[in-house]
Order: C-alpha cells, then sequence, then structure tokens
C-alpha cells in the first residue's frame, strides 16, 4: 500500500472518532451544567473542563469573550478555527475518505459522506439546548456507523489494519485525557473527593464513555474514583481502557508486521506499553498520582502516534 493510502485512512478513523468524543464531553458538560447549584457551592467549571479536555484554550482565547456555555459549544461543536472541532473533524475525515475513495466500502463512505452532508443542516442556526443534544446524539451515530462498517465489510488487509491503528490511538488519548481533566479540574476546591457531586461527576464520566452498566457488571458496587480508573486504564474487557486499545495497537501492528516482513519501532513502543499496563496496579497508580500516571501515558501514546508515521505514513 502506499504511504499515502495509509496516511489517509490513519487520520480518517483518527477524526471520526475525536469528533465523537468531542460529542460525549459536550453531552457531559451539559449533564454536569444541569446539577443544582448547590451541588458545587455555587461555583461550577464544567464548561472550563469541556475545553481543557477536548480544546485548546489558546485557541479559544482570542476568539471569545469568556468561557461559558454558549462559547464552549459554539468552538468545540462548529468553529472553523478549531481543527478538532466537530465540524472540523468531519471536514477532514470527509477530504482523507475522498482521497482514499477506492480502498473504502461502500457503506464507509456512505457513513462519512452522508454526514458531511447533513452536517449542512446544524450550521447556522441557533439550537436550544434540546436541539444541541440531538445534534450530538447524531454525532455518535455518525462514528458508530463509520466504525461498524468499517468492521463489518472491510477486508482484513493493510487498509483494515491502518484504520484499526487511527481509531485505537486516538481512543486511547481521548480517554486519558477524559480521566486526568476529571482529576485535576473538575471536583470545585470546597468540594470534598467522595462526596455528592464528586460521585455524579464519576458517574457522568462513565456514561461518557458508555460503561455505566459495564462497571455494574465488572465491580458489582457503588461508584468509586478507584474501580473508574481500574476499568478504564487496566481492565482488558472495557473497549475504552488504555489496555483493550494497546492490546488492538499491538495486534494490527503485527499484521502489518508481518504483511510488510518487517518489525520496527512502531511495533516495539507498542508492546513495551502494553506490558507496562498488564503489569500495572491501580493502587500503586493512585499512590504515585493518578495525574502523572495519565501525563506520561499520553506523552508515550504521542511518542507511538509519531513513530507510526514516521515508519510507515511519510
Amino acid at each position: 500500500m502506499l504511504s499515502r493510502t495509509a496516511d489517509n485512512l490513519y487520520w480518517l478513523s483518527r477524526y471520526v472518532e475525536r469528533a465523537e468524543f468531542v460529542a460525549r464531553i459536550l453531552d457531559a458538560a451539559h449533564r454536569l451544567a444541569a446539577l443544582p447549584s448547590s451541588y458545587g457551592g455555587g461555583e461550577t467549571n464544567e464548561w472550563a473542563s469541556a475545553l481543557a479536555s477536548a480544546g485548546d484554550p489558546e485557541v479559544f482565547k482570542p476568539l471569545y469573550n469568556g468561557v461559558t456555555e454558549a462559547t464552549v459549544c459554539d468552538f468545540l461543536a462548529f468553529s472553523r478555527h478549531n481543527p478538532s472541532s466537530i465540524r472540523s473533524c468531519i471536514e477532514t475525515a470527509r477530504e482523507n475518505a475522498r482521497s482514499v475513495r477506492t480502498a473504502l466500502t461502500t457503506e464507509m463512505w456512505d457513513a462519512i459522506n452522508g454526514a458531511w452532508l447533513e452536517l449542512r443542516n446544524y450550521e447556522g442556526r441557533d439550537l436550544n439546548r434540546d436541539e444541541f443534544s440531538r445534534f450530538l446524539e447524531w454525532v455518535k451515530g455518525v462514528s458508530l456507523a463509520f466504525d461498524g462498517s468499517a468492521y463489518r465489510t472491510m477486508l482484513r488487509n493493510d487498509a483494515y489494519w491502518f484504520t484499526r491503528l487511527g481509531t485505537a490511538i486516538e481512543r486511547a488519548d481521548n480517554t486519558a485525557r477524559i480521566l486526568d481533566v476529571k482529576y485535576r479540574i473538575l471536583l470545585p476546591a470546597n468540594e470534598r473527593v467522595g462526596g455528592s457531586l464528586d460521585y455524579f461527576q464519576w458517574t457522568t464520566i462513565l456514561r461518557e464513555v458508555s460503561a455505566f452498566n459495564a462497571y455494574h457488571w465488572v465491580y458489582r458496587e457503588s461508584v468509586k474514583p478507584l474501580l473508574v480508573a481500574d476499568l478504564l486504564i487496566l481492565n482488558r474487557q472495557m473497549p475504552r481502557s488504555l489496555t483493550n486499545c494497546y492490546s488492538m495497537l499491538v495486534e494490527n501492528l503485527d499484521l502489518i508486521a508481518d504483511a510488510y516482513g518487517r518489525r520496527g519501532a512502531s511495533q516495539r513502543f507498542a508492546s513495551n506499553t502494553l506490558a507496562r499496563l498488564e503489569g500495572e496496579n491501580i493502587d500503586r497508580i493512585f499512590t504515585s498520582g493518578l495525574h502523572e500516571f495519565v501525563t506520561a501515558f499520553i506523552a508515550e501514546n504521542n511518542r507511538l502516534g509519531a513513530a507510526v508515521i514516521e515508519q510507515y505514513l511519510v
């Protein structure tokens, strides 16, 4: 496969996954904003949290007067100036898809091209909260349709493997950022850990990643930060966990290496990271610092992305 084709497939999948992530972050912020003010002592920071998790505050600042529901929703959903807005993600994904149209199945192309066409119905409209919530559900549906069509219709060859690489690297990054923002930003300083607001926020995070039911199936007890982190970091059964994402990365990188007859830095990076995750313990992670662990993971995930690009996509 030409490196240009592999690059388009890789970034196509990353941008579709990112659009869904931003939609989930905005949905969670709306849930938290709906809490009575007494939960947060009169001060809430769910919109600053959403911006820190899914956007670039330095790009945001010169464009808007302040961090509010309206400005953050516009920036993360529709801004042309934000390369990670839902609009930008869908448009960039469609550009990549068009470049490799013959490498996609009809169902995959229809999913992303149809989303790009439908997006026009939402642009320039003053959406109320209910309409915006329906828009976010639509975005999640686009991602599910694209990912499902790839899984059910693509040949299991290098084209498929590169789409899986893009999905897994992006998903791992997104899960790590969700955990880090909750730990560092979301809980107000005057609210105790383990309080009602803390409980609701961790529950909201589980709903963000479609893991609320999975949590209770696995642990069979009330929501606890330690166990939520265990599910999203170390539990291989959880599709969005860091360990599951790296299992997917190792599997698909190995398939690419076997097909091309050579292993390289990306295979070593992924295998070493998976081995470290499998050897970790959630108590040890919390003792040494969840923020420090997640920050180190995000940096390592970025290094793997750079290795994949250098090895295969340039």
